[in-house]
C-alpha cells in the first residue's frame, strides 16, 4: 500500500504528506505535521486564517474521497488530511506559542482519539470525504473551546 499512497498525489496528500503511512498513530503523526503548517498560517489575520482552513477542509473533501476509492478503503486511518484541518480549527485565534501548540496538540488528538457525543454518530454514519474531514472538525471545535476557556480563566496565558 505505501507505494500505492505514495504514487497517487490525491493519496499522498491525503495520507499527510506521507506522514500517515506511519506504523504507529498515523493521527498523532500526521498532527505533527499539521504545526509547522499552522506556523505558516498563523500570522494571517482571522478571516483569512478562516478562509484558508475552509480551503484546507474543502480539499480534505475531495482528497479524501478520492484516495478511499482509489485504496478501496472506507476511511483509512492513514489519511490524515482531516488531522490538519482539526489542528487548524483547534489554533484558530491563538498565538503560536510553544505552551499553545502542545496544550492544542494535546486537547485535540484526545477528543479525536476518545471520539465523544457526536464524534462518534458522525465516524458511523457519515461516509466518503466529507464523513472523514467531519468527525475531526467537530474534534477541533472541541479542543477550540477547551484552549479558549483555559485563556478566559487566565489558567493559561494566550500568549503562551
Amino acid at each position: 500500500m505505501p507505494s500505492q499512497v505514495l504514487r497517487c498525489p490525491a493519496c499522498f496528500l491525503a495520507f499527510g504528506f506521507g506522514s500517515g503511512l506511519s506504523p504507529w498513530g498515523p493521527g498523532t503523526m500526521g498532527t505533527l505535521v499539521a504545526i509547522p503548517m499552522f506556523l505558516l498560517a498563523a500570522p494571517l489575520p482571522v478571516p483569512y486564517y478562516l478562509g484558508a482552513t475552509a480551503l484546507l477542509f474543502a480539499a480534505g473533501v475531495w482528497l479524501c474521497g478520492r484516495c478511499e476509492k482509489k485504496l478501496g478503503v472506507s476511511d483509512h486511518s492513514g489519511m490524515v488530511w482531516d488531522e490538519f484541518v482539526g489542528f487548524f480549527i483547534t489554533m484558530t485565534a491563538t498565538q503560536p506559542t510553544l505552551l499553545n501548540i502542545a496544550l492544542g496538540f494535546i486537547f485535540f488528538r484526545l477528543f479525536d482519539i476518545l471520539k465523544p457525543w457526536p464524534i462518534t454518530w458522525f465516524d458511523r454514519k457519515v461516509h466518503g470525504g466529507f464523513g472523514v474531514m467531519f468527525d475531526d472538525v467537530i474534534a477541533g471545535l472541541y479542543a477550540w473551546c477547551v484552549l479558549q476557556g483555559l485563556f478566559a480563566l487566565g489558567i493559561v496565558s494566550i500568549n503562551g
